[in-house]
């Protein structure tokens, strides 16, 4: 902290130098005596955001440009894959517990139905291929752009029909909670 509010200072000196810029000038435009701002430039006064502010608006720079904060990291979000046999799950949701958003690439070998049962709620929407969904007695191929939701503790299976792979985007919840997708209202086309 000592090393960044050091470097306040000659960065507050040196953005007034490139701006040609007098301590006068400046003192005129912030409200700030010439005293206060040579004695900021030289380091032997603290700087506050009281005395910040305003010369980072007499400059029109960000109050981030005069302290020299770290640069804003890449927002991409990098979520690593995660293999299953001929299945590839890239998680989309960083943080644990709710709702949780994946995407996964399902291989044309994943079309053996193994249903299974556990807690909590699915929302699935075909991007690719054809996805066979068995839900209890339900066989149903889902295609492009169509999509599923159901209660897990109803035994199921999705998979591929054997023809290709099929790439979904699926919403898996605690139980109780439930994805509910905006359509039109009936009667209108």
């Amino acid at each position: 902290m000592d090393d960044v509010l050091a470097a306040v200072g000659p960065r507050l000196k040196q953005l007034r130098q490139q701006r040609q810029c007098t301590l006068a000038a400046l003192s005129e435009a912030t409200g700030i005596s010439v005293s206060t701002l040579s004695r900021l430039e030289s380091g032997q006064r603290k700087p506050s955001l009281e005395l910040l502010l305003p010369i980072a608006h007499a400059h029109q720079v960000p109050l981030d440009e005069l302290v020299g904060a770290p640069p804003i990291g890449d927002p991409r979000v990098r979520m690593k894959p995660v293999r299953r046999g001929d299945m590839t799950i890239v998680p989309l949701t960083q943080q644990p517990g709710g709702l949780q958003a994946y995407k996964m690439l399902i291989g044309a070998s994943r079309s053996k139905p193994d249903l299974r049962t556990h807690e909590g709620y699915e929302w699935l929407y075909v991007l690719s291929g054809k996805l066979r969904l068995m839900l209890a007695e339900h066989d149903v191929v889902l295609k492009v752009g169509e999509a599923a939701e159901f209660d897990t503790r109803v035994p199921h299976w999705f998979g591929s029909t054997g023809e290709g792979p099929v790439e979904i985007l699926s919403l898996f919840g605690p139980q109780g909670e439930r994805m509910h997708v905006r359509a039109k209202p009936r009667g209108r086309e």
